[in-house]
């Protein structure tokens, strides 16, 4: 009876590993967002690890202390993206790291925020490089965008981020 019960204990083992097993695959297919890869994300957290794996159990290669910083998601596996930062850096951030705020980073030296989505308009601030901001209303090569209340257009070639690139 020694033998048997072990038997039916590891056949209940695996039977609950089984369960586990699909209710992980589940969990992670549920947590996969409903667009493909890639797409943009912004870092949500003041303090946010980028790590060398999709677990905790991986090291931090970046620790990022900028919210709102534009992110490119290149994969999803669970509960982790691996993503890309403006630099080219990739490495893997848990998804409640991550915002679906469109943001951007400006890559030119200095870009000019005008009052309308013209070269011809007003400008009406000026963001150098490294100037992150808030996306929207992105189309003919231009978008609104909006840095701590600050207001413009700018030319989506001037900034990294959630711009359609």
């Amino acid at each position: 009876m020694g033998d048997m019960g072990n038997g039916s204990g590891m056949k209940l083992l695996m039977r609950g590993a089984g369960v586990a097993m699909a209710l992980a695959m589940t969990a992670a297919s549920v947590a996969a967002p409903g667009k493909p890869v890639p797409y943009w994300a912004s870092i949500a957290q003041d303090e946010a690890r980028m790590r060398v794996g999709p677990s905790l159990d991986y090291p931090s290669n970046w620790v990022y202390r900028r919210r709102d910083l534009p992110v490119k998601v290149v994969q999803v596996l669970g509960l982790w993206r691996k993503v890309e930062d403006p630099d080219g850096a990739q490495g893997w951030m848990h998804v409640r790291l991550l915002s679906d705020t469109a943001t951007g980073i400006v890559k030119a030296e200095v870009a000019p925020l005008r009052q309308s989505a013209s070269d011809g308009a007003r400008a009406v601030f000026r963001a150098e490089r490294g100037v992150v901001g808030r996306l929207s209303d992105c189309s003919g090569g231009w978008c609104s965008f909006d840095v701590r209340g600050q207001r413009g257009y700018v030319k989506a070639s001037d900034v990294w981020g959630a711009t359609g690139q």
